[in-house]
């Protein structure tokens, strides 16, 4: 009787384990499939997140010029307008980049600007509160340039190659969309290039 069973039970081993050996594989399989549509899904949503981040903002009362020149001469005058430059011939040094508390060379921040930086300008009579907000801002970025600016039509001006755009403080929410829209944006000559290696000792 059990030499006659012996058979019966070892076929149902052997369907035991193929069975077995088939929920692996299946098991694998869906693993394996699972692993992929995540891997597809979190790199769409890493790129929509990049991309978010890179959108351009909207931004009231935004000045723009297109055509500005890119020669370099020394000593560039702008003339004495109430608004710092946007862009335009200037000197072949640019300003480093970073914090000051005296006035820089407009032809050297022009410079700056082509590379990509962002110019901060402030009345030298704003209070000094404002103008820490500003020194703190400034220091969140690679590419940004603050200094006063005497006569300035504003109590702020936020300075791009070819964007600009006035402000009456420095919690006004446009000056970070401002530096987030063109600090090293697309729409300087050369976004990208060294705000460091040139003229100028920023504050620390």
């Amino acid at each position: 009787m059990s030499q006659k069973s012996t058979p019966l039970k070892h076929k149902r081993n052997i369907d035991l384990q193929s069975r077995r050996c088939l929920g692996i594989v299946v098991t694998f399989e869906r693993l394996f499939f699972s692993g992929i549509v995540l891997f597809i899904v979190g790199a769409f949503v890493v790129l929509a997140f990049n991309a978010w981040q890179n959108r351009i903002v909207s931004i009231d009362s935004l000045s723009r010029r297109v055509g500005l020149l890119r020669s370099h001469e020394d000593n560039v005058g702008y003339g004495t307008g109430e608004l710092p430059p946007m862009g335009g011939t200037h000197n072949q040094v640019w300003q480093n980049c970073g914090v000051y508390e005296t006035l820089i060379r407009s032809d050297l921040a022009v410079h700056s600007l082509e590379h990509g930086a962002v110019w901060i300008t402030y009345h030298p009579e704003l209070q000094l509160e404002q103008v820490e907000k500003l020194r703190e801002i400034t220091r969140g970025g690679s590419h940004r340039l603050l200094s006063p600016f005497p006569g300035l039509a504003s109590p702020v001006v936020v300075t791009a190659w070819g964007y600009q755009v006035e402000l009456k403080n420095a919690d006004d929410s446009r000056l970070i969309d401002f530096i987030n829209n063109y600090e090293q944006g697309t729409g300087s000559p050369e976004p990208g290039a060294l705000c460091s290696g040139g003229i100028g000792e920023p504050l620390n």
